[in-house]
């Protein structure tokens, strides 16, 4: 079997954290598995490295700025190869460039182009360890770019597509994926798998457990990722198609997201291009937009609701108090204290009613459904942040959720 291992920054956080890293590799070669590991930045090293920077200069050189972060995942890297060979284990370590990553040039936001791996390869049926960076390639001129927020799960799934492994591992501090936070519900429960449309839910709602580019890479290329804990020894979660799943009840678990905000944009007169000219100087704030509804009254006039994230809600206020005028809007409201709740489950293509008990169970907590939105496997309703925990708790029982 031949394994990728990718572990965060709280993994190879210390050394004695490195050691205990080397314990897991030092496992999986014992059964007999062809392993390469992708390694991030020791916890913190990132933000120290960002620190000095912006010392020397408040707007540092993106391109020196990406050749100084990507520093920190080759520390973590030499060191667990330190380790690995004081064992007596042929490990080598290799930046994203020397590993054959290539990336287009964009810096601090690159994308991975290709993976020239034939000799990484013939290290692993050699019974070799390449030990790899994370987060980080090189572009066609020969410049180190970084992958940005999420890059190094991304290099792990990338990296074993191309070497053709049969599953990823990424290590973490937490064991596995949960039907709900466990913070908000004692009786949450680890999920044995789940498949990629559902993980990808997850993450878009904000779970961190893995980043949304990572599963997105891992559906494309039929790559299972086996979630598990650098701290215990217990089965994770396999994220994996669905073909591979058992028939699933109608919901896996419940996801909530607190960084949310709401604008309203009332009085709009109703005429073909109105939404394009709300969301264009939005989208070109570089600001994501999320739910949208859309409302025409009797009267000729629209008014249009919209999520963003909560750190862009004053920028997007700005940008429609400016655009009121020449749209003819009446007015501009906002709320910066709304979240996202959301169902989730590929099992709600073939189970009816998922919405009729999400509905029943919010309104007899007394929650108010500020909006809807709906995908083939996804419910989420906006409502006021304050009933978040309620509402979680609620459907998550509703559902048969509880362990």
């Amino acid at each position: 079997m031949r394994i990728v291992q990718k572990f965060g920054g709280t993994s190879v956080g210390t050394i004695a954290r490195i050691r205990c890293t080397a314990d897991i590799v030092e496992a999986e070669l014992a059964r007999g598995h062809q392993v390469a590991v992708v390694v991030s930045a020791m916890s913190g090293e990132t933000n120290r490295l960002i620190g000095l920077a912006t010392e020397m200069d408040e707007f540092p050189c993106e391109r020196e700025m990406d050749a100084l972060v990507a520093t920190g995942e080759q520390v973590s890297a030499a060191l667990l190869a330190i380790e690995l060979r004081r064992r007596g284990i042929a490990a080598f370590s290799y930046t994203g460039g020397q590993a054959g990553v290539v990336t287009s040039g964009d810096y601090k936001r690159a994308r991975i182009r290709d993976i020239r791996s034939d000799h990484l390869q013939l290290q692993l049926q050699a019974g070799e360890v390449p030990v790899v960076t994370g987060f980080q390639g090189i572009d066609e001129h020969g410049n180190i770019t970084t992958l940005g927020r999420g890059g190094s799960d991304t290099s792990a799934v990338a990296l074993a597509v191309a070497v053709n492994a049969d599953v990823c591992d990424i290590y973490t501090d937490v064991d596995g994926i949960y039907t709900t936070d466990p913070r908000i519900v004692s009786a949450a429960r680890k999920m044995d798998r789940i498949d990629y449309e559902e993980m990808l839910e997850f993450a878009s709602l904000g779970a961190k457990v893995l980043q949304t580019r990572s599963v997105e890479l891992a559906m494309r290329y039929n790559m299972p990722i086996h979630l598990r804990s650098s701290f215990r020894d217990v089965p994770g979660t396999l994220v994996t198609k669905e073909d591979d799943m058992m028939e699933r009840a109608a919901i896996s678990g419940v996801a909530y997201n607190r960084d949310e905000a709401k604008i309203t944009i009332l009085g709009i007169p109703d005429h073909p291009g109105i939404a394009a000219n709300v969301f264009g100087p939005v989208a070109d704030a570089g600001i994501n937009v999320d739910v949208i509804v859309q409302n025409v009254s009797e009267q000729g006039y629209t008014d249009i609701t919209f999520t963003v994230p909560r750190g862009d809600y004053h920028a997007t206020m700005e940008i429609m108090r400016g655009l009121c005028s020449s749209i003819e809007a009446r007015d501009v409201q906002g709320d910066a204290g709304v979240a996202k709740v959301s169902v989730i489950g590929v099992g709600m293509r073939s189970h009816a009613g998922v919405a009729k008990t999400m509905f029943d169970t919010l309104a007899a907590e007394g929650v108010n459904i500020q909006m809807i939105t709906t995908s083939e496997i996804k419910i989420t309703v906006v409502i006021e942040e304050k009933y978040v925990e309620l509402a979680v708790r609620a459907l998550h029982t509703a559902f048969g959720l509880d362990a």
